[in-house]
């Protein structure tokens, strides 16, 4: 009876060995799975339809579904796919497509890159983007002597690294016919003894834009694919798109439709009438990969432009308060567009005055919806009497560490030493609203989520500059800086049902990652080993 009993049960042992249960299309295991929920760490998840079916440890996954396909993760971290909570993809095309002017350390280099570019392509207009000219040996904004000298005939039109500023020649600007134009609300076109010095600043910019040639829609699609395969190779699976004009709506729904684009886009739009039409006549929209349920505000412009709105003036220029680009009219009448159509209101807000007008704002709109989830971008000198109030009016605070690090060449000679204590203010931010969204704000800043993990945990970029770390109380962890670039970012997006974390029916989005996540003195680069959407692998480094 008994050795009846032990062939029985090893038959049965046999069969289920060499029949397991349902079959899936995609089993990962021998992994760390870091599912972000609530810490929990797996060793295995089995997926279907492109969902999660289960997750667990090793053997239970192995012994009980059968996969068309099995990846052997070979120990490593697994997180849900990155977010990047504020890009510009379409900023980056047209990077991508012109003079690309990062890095220069002098005026002169500006040039002599435009010129290498030249031998290449024969624009009729030359467009450029990147310069800083806080890299240079005159850190103060350039005049266009010197573009004027080089490029006496062809027009040129060259992007500061914020684009909140523009350097044009004067070919550039006998186009714009400037006798014509009166003033601009919320923008400048710079002025030395009443001669134009080839600065355009914020609401003066779109003059220009007007006359510049558009990218034909083969070279947009070639660059965005490139484009995709970096953010992909980094583990980014889904980029909230900062501002998108009707125009942009429409290519973006085109790529959707042919398939040509697989990351998420949660787009925002720019207050535009066809874009209002738009969010009146659709409420929140998705379709596929892209969802739409928001719009994006400009309250002021950028520090290195001296164009954000400080509540005193720039202590490098007292006379100089920065600028409100949109009014707080106009932008208390699109909060109630928002409000009546069910969408988020996502507003550029870096200075500390410009902060406390939306937030005035925003606590209408929580009394009127406790879940708007409004958003300010940026938030980089806020004070402490408006601090306090982001978690008390519900308020996402959406903050991009890489220009902390950026800036610290020279934010206290704009801010001055007082005022340093409101700026860059991460820890004390998230401590407020108990909730942040991260992003890089490329292509200002690479889109590298490593590099960004990096700056908000140890306060230095890439050199381990500054040595001390800038503003080092000010840190955040690694854990919540991950949750700003998972689960917070799919929160702040209202997709916290399907993405943001690894659980059983969400989507089988994930990054599989060459190396664990540490962050030490040094920095230690990183990139993805897989990348999956939909539980299909969109990147893989084995290919390359």
């Amino acid at each position: 009876m008994v050795l009846k009993t032990f062939y029985i049960s090893f038959l049965i042992l046999l069969f289920s060995s060499c029949y397991k249960g349902e079959e899936v299309d995609l089993i990962v295991h021998n992994a760390q799975i870091h599912t972000m929920d609530n810490g929990k760490i797996v060793q295995a998840m089995a997926i279907k339809n492109g969902k999660i079916i289960e997750l667990g440890a090793n053997r239970q996954i192995l012994n009980k579904y059968r996969a068309k396909k099995e990846i052997d993760a070979k120990g490593k971290e697994i997180y849900p796919g990155f977010t990047d909570s504020h890009g510009h993809i379409l900023s980056y095309i047209d990077k991508k497509l012109s003079v690309d002017l990062t890095g220069s350390t002098s005026y002169l280099e500006m040039v002599y890159k435009i010129k290498n570019y030249l031998k290449k392509d024969s624009p009729k207009i030359i467009i450029g983007k990147g310069w800083d000219q806080s890299l240079w040996e005159n850190k103060e904004l350039p005049n266009n002597t010197i573009l004027n000298r080089y490029f006496p005939k062809i027009p040129v039109c060259l992007y500061r690294i914020d684009e909140h500023a523009v350097l044009v020649n004067n070919a550039m600007l006998d186009l714009l016919k400037l006798d014509t134009i009166k003033e601009i609300q919320g923008g400048e076109i710079v002025k030395n003894n009443n001669k134009p010095t080839g600065i355009l600043i914020d609401n003066a910019i779109p003059l220009l834009e007007k006359h510049l040639p558009k990218h034909s829609k083969i070279k947009k699609i070639e660059a965005i694919k490139e484009i995709e395969n970096e953010l992909l190779s980094y583990g980014i699976t889904g980029v909230h798109e900062a501002g998108i004009s009707y125009e942009d709506l429409i290519f973006f729904q085109s790529l959707v439709k042919d398939n040509v684009l697989s990351l998420n886009i949660y787009a925002m739009l720019l207050p535009e009438p066809k874009n209002i039409d738009f969010a009146k006549k659709n409420g929140p929209y998705k379709n596929k990969n892209l969802s739409i349920r928001s719009f994006k505000v400009f309250g002021d412009g950028s520090l290195g432009s001296g164009g954000a709105l400080l509540k005193k003036g720039y202590t490098d220029d007292t006379s100089n308060y920065g600028q409100m680009l949109t009014s707080i009219k106009k932008i208390e009448e699109l909060s109630m567009v928002c409000e009546s159509t069910g969408y988020q209101l996502n507003t550029h807000a870096i200075g500390d005055s410009m902060c406390h007008v939306i937030i005035e704002i925003y606590k209408e709109l929580n009394e009127v919806n406790k879940d708007h989830r409004s958003r300010i971008e940026h938030v980089q000198v806020i004070d402490k009497i408006d601090l306090v109030k982001l978690g008390l009016y519900g308020i996402y605070p959406s903050i991009q560490p890489s220009h902390a690090v950026s800036d610290y060449r020279w934010a206290e000679k704009k801010l001055g030493k007082k005022r340093m204590k409101n700026a860059y203010s991460y820890k004390n931010i998230l401590e407020s609203a108990g909730i942040i969204t991260i992003g890089s704000d490329f292509p200002i800043e690479s889109p590298n989520p490593f590099k960004t993990i990096y700056a908000a945990v140890k306060r230095k970029n890439t050199n381990e500059l500054p040595t001390k770390g800038f503003i080092k109380d000010q840190a955040i962890s690694l854990n919540d800086c991950i949750k700003g670039i998972t689960i917070w970012a799919a929160i702040s997006s209202f997709d916290e049902k399907r993405l943001g974390s690894l659980e059983e029916g969400k989507d089988a989005t994930f990054t599989i990652l060459e190396k664990p996540i540490v962050v030490s003195d040094k920095f230690i680069d990183n990139q993805s080993w897989k990348t999956f959407i939909l539980g299909i692998e969109k990147y893989s480094r084995e290919n390359l």
